[in-house]
């Protein structure tokens, strides 16, 4: 009996074998052919000479550096050139081992699949990586399928015969190499890896080229099954699958029994790191450059997120570190001071340092948190008070430190107490011959503190905007060597309430003091630049700012001198760069240009450009900024800097000193830093702890000694370049000293500019 059932199994394997070979043609026919809409259709010839599967879209710093990707899945393509001959054996032996001799199709692997499906007894699959690449790059599993899907059965079929042609017309265009590359690189492997070049980067911090055997079988043990083979989250199923992967190299004699037992004993050592956008170099330039990236791609027909662009930025990856190291360094020394500062009281305090009562309550209706539950009980009793439940009921969290990470259990009101009492800071630098961004740091932690602070942000500008104020009086035939007199000065407003604007020095005293304007920029004096705008008037300012790139709302009134307008880091760095590059002004940019996926340049960028001021009282200008720094506010900068140098600077402090503010030049870099609280009220109680040479500057100095260490840079000392014709303004101001006289020079009114000429 038991041998009639045997001998009937066969007969039936056999023709149902049969029937296969007879139908198979004749159904491949038909899916190729399918005019009634019963198949499905395929992909077309078209889009089987370009088998591309999703690929991020990667930002590269000006000296070849990955700053990082934009993807929906982070994907990376690689050639066959780029794999380690250890990655393709481990590929070979655990997923297509006769890969080499079959033609898209392996007849023997198939058969022993039907054969297992038929029998219960299924050991293995059939399907070679070819007909593994056309599922992942055509989605035959789930894309154009027609009216026999409807059977789960006969839709299976279906999609395998479809995989089968597509893979013959694959292993017709493509090399043997070519398909083992892109099958690699469609293969998903977890923790947000596509593609072996992730992978690769993500589990281990190698190329794929780098790849030994025992990190191969890790990472294709787990492509049929990336999160139960996770070497992350499962570590134990990890081994025992690379265990399985190592033998069949064993196998088949790639290695031989002693090396499986070595590679075997030693535990998986990983380099873990996903990629994302609060880590690596310049997170906060990356953002702000999708921002400009998603909708440029957008106007031209590009998906960034899916299309593998290369977008080359100025950014000098170098510079960026050292910027980011200086902000950091700085923003952790000051935030202890501030938190002394404040240890007995909240640092949120109105213009008489009193603290604001109800600051708290006001910020968080301001949030998302409050936003969602007032939405969420808007139509209920007691509505205020069901939210400040909610908002005061304690969780797991963790939060921003300078010492790290901290796990903590904090309600939404601990929260915001606990963030509103960092300080912040921006920094920037650019090359102000070329308009190129060097360095952008847009806050002290992107992954807690989103918001920019170098283009996004705009502040109080403060003392840091009395240059603009200058240089249309040079422009106007002024000299550096005019006198004026510190003494308190009230310009009429008429039909104004008040009826006059009378400004205070920053101390709140004037020294009655003889000083020519270049020594009243550098000190900062208030009522000689209050002065200066009287005699140039505030719509002739507001127009030398527009021409100095200032793009930000500016009021055409004479409190504009003394900086009370807001204004970005992004747009002051680039009015300032207009003095080191002739009068020129440069719209400061970030991107050079963008490649496609082969390398073909889609769009090179151009700066704005225009003649902004002549060459004369830009260099001017720049010996005014050098006053700064010879008996100015900003003396104190450390002294190697200055030596056998010559350097522009401008700090900035607004009222209360809300806002410091440092921007320094030199011949080949200009680079500037922003340091306040988010809110404008959180601050010093104390008008010369918050100044910006004491809260700005450092951030400068300490960026500028680590760029003159690093000789590689090609940023050396030495002077301004000089206009190319004489300059016909004195600057030589000691001529004059023994003719002052305080008299005249009381009466504002009086003074010549033409006498300085």
């Amino acid at each position: 009996m038991r041998t009639k059932l045997i001998k009937r199994f066969l007969l039936v394997t056999w023709i149902v074998f049969l029937s296969a070979i007879i139908a198979i043609p004749t159904v491949i026919f038909m899916v190729k052919n399918d005019s009634f809409g019963w198949f499905g259709g395929l992909p077309s010839l078209q889009a089987l000479e370009r088998p591309d599967p999703d690929l991020s879209s990667e930002l590269i710093s000006a000296d070849g550096v990955s700053l990082g990707k934009y993807f929906r899945q982070n994907r990376t393509p690689v050639t066959y050139e780029e794999l380690s001959p250890e990655l393709v054996n481990t590929l070979l032996v655990t997923e297509d081992i006769r890969f080499k001799n079959h033609s898209g199709i392996d007849l023997r692997a198939l058969v022993r699949a039907i054969i297992g499906k038929l029998t219960f007894s299924f050991k293995g699959g059939g399907s070679t990586i070819t007909m593994q690449l056309a599922e992942n790059l055509y989605k035959t599993n789930n894309d154009n399928q027609g009216y026999l899907y409807k059977s789960r059965i006969i839709g299976s079929l279906i999609t395998k015969v479809k995989e089968y042609i597509i893979s013959v017309q694959l292993e017709e265009a493509y090399t043997k190499e070519e398909i083992l590359a892109m099958y690699l690189n469609t293969v998903p492997f977890g923790s947000n890896s596509f593609g072996i070049k992730v992978a690769a980067k993500t589990f281990f911090n190698k190329l794929p080229a780098q790849l030994t055997y025992s990190e191969s079988a890790v990472l294709i043990g787990a492509i049929n099954a990336p999160t139960r083979w996770s070497p992350v989250l499962n570590p134990e199923n990890a081994l025992r699958k690379r265990t399985e992967v190592l033998w069949n190299l064993t196998k088949y004699d790639l290695i031989d029994t002693i090396a499986f037992d070595t590679l075997n004993a030693k535990p998986i050592e990983l380099s873990y790191r996903v990629d994302n956008q609060n880590e690596g170099l310049a997170t906060y330039f990356r953002t702000q450059a999708r921002n400009f990236l998603v909708s440029w791609a957008k106007d031209n027909g590009y998906d960034l997120f899916d299309d593998g662009l290369k977008i080359y930025t100025t950014i000098d990856s170098r510079l960026q570190g050292y910027a980011e190291a200086a902000v950091l360094e700085q923003m952790d020394t000051l935030q202890r001071y501030f938190d002394e500062h404040w240890i007995e009281g909240n640092p949120w305090i109105d213009d008489d340092n009193n603290e604001i009562l109800g600051f708290l309550e006001s910020a968080m209706k301001k949030t998302q948190a409050y936003r969602t539950l007032a939405r969420q009980f808007e139509e209920t009793d007691n509505a205020e008070d069901s939210i400040d439940f909610y908002l005061n009921q304690k969780k797991p969290m963790k939060v921003f430190s300078w010492q790290g990470e901290i796990d903590t259990l904090f309600s939404s009101y601990d929260s915001l107490n606990y963030y509103k009492r960092f300080l912040q800071s921006g920094f920037m630098a650019m090359d102000p011959k070329t308009g190129h961004i060097k360095a952008w740091v847009g806050g002290i932690n992107h992954k807690y503190f989103k918001f920019d602070h170098v283009q996004q942000g705009k502040r109080q500008v403060g003392s840091t905007f009395k240059p603009i104020v200058y240089a249309k009086a040079i422009q106007n035939n002024y000299s550096p060597c005019i006198t004026a007199v510190d003494v308190p000065i009230c310009i009429d407003l008429p039909g104004q309430d008040p009826p006059q604007w009378c400004p205070d020095n920053a101390e709140g005293r004037w020294s009655n003091e003889v000083m020519t304007i270049r020594q009243a920029m550098a000190k900062s004096v208030n009522s000689i630049t209050a002065w200066m705008m009287n005699q140039l008037g505030p719509q002739n300012v507001v127009d030398m700012a527009r021409d100095l790139g200032i793009e930000s709302r500016l009021a055409s009134v004479y409190s504009l001198a003394l900086g009370v307008a807001d204004v970005s880091l992004y747009e002051m760095l680039g009015a300032y760069s207009t003095f080191a590059n002739k009068g020129y002004y440069i719209k400061p940019y970030y991107i050079s240009r963008i490649e496609d996926k082969n390398g073909n340049i889609i769009q090179q960028f151009v700066p704005e450009e225009k003649d902004a001021i002549n060459e004369e009282t830009a260099y001017v200008m720049l010996h005014m900024l050098k006053g700064t720094v010879e008996e100015g506010s900003a003396r104190g900068i450390e002294y190697s800097l200055k030596v056998d140098n010559e350097i522009g600077a401008k700090t900035g402090t607004t009222q209360n000193a809300s806002d410091g503010w440092f921007i320094g030049v030199t011949k080949n870099l200009v680079a500037g830093a922003w340091v306040g609280g988010d809110d404008r009220s959180i601050r010093f109680r104390d008008w010369p702890l918050g100044q910006g040479a004491r809260t700005a500057m450092p951030i400068w100095e300490n960026f500028m000694l680590k760029v003159y260490e690093d000789k590689t840079l090609g940023y050396t000392k030495g002077p301004f370049e000089r206009p190319s014709n004489p300059i016909s303004i004195e600057l030589d101001c000691t001529k004059y000293e023994q003719n002052l006289n305080p008299s005249d020079t009381l009466n504002y009114d009086t003074v010549n500019p033409d006498d300085f000429m």
